[in-house]
């Protein structure tokens, strides 16, 4: 009796290492939840933050590219009214040229013979007025100069602002780029997440399934043949795909233009009915059934787009039932507006 007493005392005392244990892995979990809460509260200041600076850079570019078109039309206006001086200096140097002409024949002139003193006296004034002209000619010339020069220093200071403003624009164009980059980084995380979560859902179905970027179901699991009406077997499967896109969009922020595409596709058989003329009728129709079933769900009508690609993006080019039946398929895609 007493080596029974002994191991049910031994036995007992097991229990207290054992709450321990489960303590220190409550506590363990406690403290991953708190970190990962935490994280989130940065990550989304961050993303705010991120926001601002972009709007900040927007408006930047915007500015600089409106001082830009300032100076480039008054370096234009410089450019002309230098281009008038240079015709006026060209011809006033002509005007000077020939007035020297005129005084060199006059002063030539003046060794002829006494009879024509008094048409030399006449030729001197004439001279001394010619001179006269050229002097105020000159004085003239190296006004415009002057005036040239200056407006040759304003187009060069233009010019290096210009080559300024180009600089800056870059820059800016460049971090708008990052930023951009950062936000599609952002989207093909979130995207990952979605295919994750269906990929949980669809499990081994083999008519169901993910292919690179997209989410393929067959046209059977939806619709009858030829019909664009979502059949009553539909709903369960669209209502788990509607639940994994909700809980995704809970954690996208809200100034990302995601939007959930849904394709329509059907095989290379042509249809022709008074309902829908075409595959690429059928298409869309189906396409849009699941989009409008879709909203009811929840998901915003903003987030949702449906497109219509008919016969014309076969998934196989085989004529075989197998190869329609492959093509026959509705296809959706998270991706950016």
């Amino acid at each position: 009796m007493a080596s029974i007493r002994a191991r049910s005392q031994r036995s007992l005392n097991v229990w207290p290492g054992y709450v321990d244990a489960l303590a220190t892995l409550l506590l363990a979990v406690v403290f991953l939840l708190t970190v990962f809460v935490v994280g989130q509260f940065f990550l989304s200041q961050e993303l705010t933050g991120r926001d601002a600076v972009l709007n900040r850079l927007n408006r930047q570019i915007a500015d600089l590219t409106d001082l830009l078109a300032l100076e480039r039309s008054g370096r234009r206006a410089q450019e002309e009214a230098a281009a008038g001086l240079r015709n006026t200096l060209t011809a006033t140097e002509a005007e000077r040229d020939r007035l020297r002409a005129l005084a060199d024949a006059n002063e030539a002139a003046q060794g002829k013979s006494a009879d024509v003193d008094a048409q030399l006296a006449a030729e001197r004034g004439a001279t001394q007025r010619a001179q006269n002209q050229v002097e105020l000619l000159n004085e003239q010339i190296r006004a415009l100069r002057r005036q040239l020069a200056a407006l040759e220093d304003a187009l060069a200071a233009s010019e290096s602002r210009d080559r300024e403003s180009q600089a800056r624009i870059a820059e800016l164009g460049s971090r708008l780029n990052v930023a951009l980059a950062q936000r599609v980084q952002e989207l093909a995380r979130y995207r990952s997440d979605f295919f994750g979560r269906l990929r949980q859902i669809i499990g081994s179905r083999t008519d169901v399934r993910i292919v690179g970027d997209r989410f393929v179901l067959q046209s059977e699991v939806l619709f009858a043949a030829g019909s664009a009406a979502l059949k009553p077997e539909a709903g369960p499967e669209l209502d788990r795909i509607a639940g994994a896109i909700l809980d995704i969009a809970k954690e996208i922020p809200a100034d990302i233009p995601w939007v959930l595409r849904v394709d329509g596709h059907t095989d290379a058989r042509p249809i022709q009915s008074a309902q829908f003329p075409s595959n690429w009728a059928l298409s869309a129709a189906r396409a849009i059934a699941v989009v409008q079933y879709l909203r009811t769900k929840g998901i915003p009508p903003q987030r949702l787009l449906a497109g219509a690609f008919g016969e014309f993006q076969p998934l196989d080019s085989g004529t075989s039932e197998d190869a329609y039946a492959r093509n026959r398929r509705i296809e959706m895609k998270l991706t950016e507006r």
